[in-house]
């Protein structure tokens, strides 16, 4: 039953049986009923206190979890786990049980890898992190960070945002094997400001990685050499692929496909400092995709924009969808369009907000059309601490959003990257109750990687599809048959890439020796050749002088 046809339901019955003071339509059926039960009401206001106060756009946040790392992100991966991934800037995943219980042990650790920063406005990081949608049956998981290795050390960049693909451990459904890296692209970057790297992927299936301009100007542009081809970009690209020489292919319908200008992998540009993108779960009718951005309205302001990010569109010149007031110099920060199920004021609605913590609510109208310009309105998202029992304080650093629907929002007290002041919130709606039935989902215990390729690909690596691309010095259908070059003599056996298991009595890289001081086979057969190669010529030399 969708969300939908349940409030429907649920408002007319309302509407019905509310005017003749049966009270049994929350919130304002009696509190008694509510005893032992789950609820969102705190402490003992009495019934037309919290109606009066959560009218309109008042919620609550209810506090899940303190003591984090600078979060960025929180996303869940749809294997019906519920689990809920939190990205820490320093470069470590965390997992949240169903329950909200804190793992010990991280999914992830990159923190040697990831060069992050401490100073206010150093984006750079463990950036995003996203599941392949068919997470469940091939375990793949794509990361993107920032870091400066040593061949990257010599150039005018100040480090590269890399993009990664890894696998979770046949072993255990909660750790990443680190040693299934592939990398996908790696960008080189100026700046440490405007990074984006937030990645995501839609209901087709294809993984968009969204970045920022870097701040780079026409002069950065010709000094980096062509480098920053993909600064202020939506890439759109295929990671379903069976090529083992390359972790994705291009899309053929991409805008630049066949351009000779642009880079293939740009689905659509002109962005400066994208605040987070998010994709309606909710298709439309006619199939249409919907990804809404914050950004800002150009390079040197403070002012945002939020846009609907459409294929082939520049962003330089199209319009955005709403701008965004100036919030004392604060960018915005993009969150979700709400599709959960327990709060029917929210739902359709985009909540998003600004990192001084302001948050907000974008509702498009039912009734607008593209031609009346005010389709959307914003309204500011409320949070009633008096009833709520918690508000939220403090930078806003992201959104999240868990496989039910619900959001939630991540805020920490201080700016540096090192502090343990981060929290992780859940936006709940006072109106509606903490767990109602209608919106509970069993919860499925993440299971092992059994696939084929996982099982059986021992020396290579495993596509999204499930073929098992061999590493250098490996063949055959599951990379079990090593090469040898030249072969093994002799009746030896290739066992390790050029590594020969020679029979008994012979020896040598390529088993060619032979250890009881008799010549082998190839030895006798060189000297057989040898032996006619000089009766050949004597005869030639005995018919020329006669």
């Amino acid at each position: 039953m969708t969300a939908e046809l349940f409030q429907a339901d649920v408002d007319e019955f309302c509407q019905y049986y509310g005017r003749r003071g049966a009270g049994l339509c929350f919130p304002d059926y009696q509190r008694r009923q509510l005893l032992g039960q789950d609820s969102n009401y705190l402490e003992d206001e009495k019934i037309e206190d919290i109606s009066r106060k959560h009218k309109h756009n008042c919620y609550c946040a209810q506090d899940v979890l303190s003591g984090l790392r600078q979060p960025v992100a929180v996303v869940h991966c749809g294997d019906g786990s519920q689990r809920l991934f939190v990205v820490e800037r320093e470069g470590f995943v965390r997992i949240l049980s169903h329950n909200l219980e804190l793992f010990k042990e991280p999914f992830l650790d990159l923190h040697k890898l990831v060069q992050s920063g401490l100073k206010s406005g150093d984006e750079r990081g463990l950036l995003s992190l996203a599941f392949h949608p068919n997470y469940k049956k091939n375990g793949k998981l794509y990361i993107s960070y920032t870091t400066n290795q040593e061949r990257w050390a010599i150039g005018p960049h100040d480090h590269i945002l890399r993009v990664v693909e890894y696998t979770v451990s046949r072993k255990n459904p909660n750790q990443v094997d680190t040693r299934t890296v592939r990398v996908l692209m790696e960008v080189a970057e100026l700046h440490r400001k405007h990074l984006g790297g937030q990645l995501l992927f839609s209901p087709d299936g294809l993984l968009h990685i969204i970045l920022g301009d870097g701040m780079i100007t026409l002069d950065d542009m010709e000094e980096m050499d062509g480098l920053s081809d993909f600064t202020g970009s939506v890439l759109r690209v295929d990671v379903d692929t069976d090529i083992c020489t390359s972790p994705y292919t291009i899309p053929r319908n991409n805008p630049y496909f066949n351009s000779t200008n642009q880079p293939p992998e740009i689905f659509a540009h002109g962005l400066h400092d994208p605040g987070r993108c998010a994709v309606d779960r909710l298709q439309t009718d006619n199939g249409s995709l919907v990804i809404l951005c914050t950004d800002a309205s150009g390079k040197n302001t403070s002012a945002g924009r939020i846009l609907e990010v459409t294929k082939g569109k520049d962003y330089e010149n199209e319009p955005s969808v709403y701008d965004l007031q100036s919030s004392g110099g604060a960018p915005p920060v993009g969150g979700f369009i709400y599709r959960g199920c327990q709060s029917r004021r929210l739902y359709g609605s985009y909540v998003f907000g600004d990192r001084n913590g302001n948050l907000r609510i974008l509702h498009k109208s039912p009734f607008a059309t593209s031609s009346d310009g005010e389709q959307w309105q914003e309204k500011a998202l409320c949070l009633g601490s008096a009833s709520c029992g918690s508000t939220l304080v403090g930078h806003v650093l992201g959104f999240g959003e868990d496989e039910l629907g619900e959001v939630y929002i991540l805020a920490s007290s201080k700016s540096m990257a090192q502090s343990h002041s981060g929290k992780l919130y859940k936006l709940v709606d006072p109106k509606r109750p903490h767990a109602p039935k209608e919106c509970q989902r069993q919860v499925e215990p993440p299971e092992l990687l059994m696939t084929a390729c996982s099982r059986n690909c021992k020396n290579g690596h495993c596509t999204p599809t499930g073929k098992c691309c061999c590493s250098p010095g490996w063949e055959g259908p599951f990379c079990r048959i090593a090469k040898c070059e030249p072969a093994c003599r002799n009746g030896g056996v290739c066992i390790e890439p050029n590594k020969c298991l020679c029979k008994s009595g012979y020896s040598g890289s390529q088993c060619e020796k032979s250890e009881h001081g008799m010549p082998n086979d190839q030895e006798k057969d060189g000297i057989l050749d040898h032996i006619i190669d000089m009766t050949s010529y004597l005869l030639d030399l005995t018919s020329f002088i006669v």
